[in-house]
């Protein structure tokens, strides 16, 4: 195993001590579980934000019409 050290704030240490799934789970396995999660996570933003993008015309065209406004008026 190729390893490096780095050097964390003791709140990091603590925060990810907590975060374990077992206690006999390294802090390698756990950041790497942690990367996976937040590259997870990062895409699901993307596609989110892009089916966003393709509803907004056709919400535009579903709530901005005369028909609705009339109703206010009433």
């Amino acid at each position: 195993m190729n390893a490096t050290t780095i050097q964390l704030e003791k709140s990091v240490v603590n925060a990810l001590k907590e975060s374990k799934d077992y206690s006999r789970q390294t802090y390698n396995e756990l950041i790497v579980k942690l990367l996976e999660s937040y590259k997870n996570s990062k895409n699901k933003n993307q596609y989110d934000e892009f089916l966003h993008k393709i509803q907004q015309k056709k919400m535009a065209e579903l709530w901005d019409n005369k028909e609705d406004e009339a109703w206010e008026n009433v």
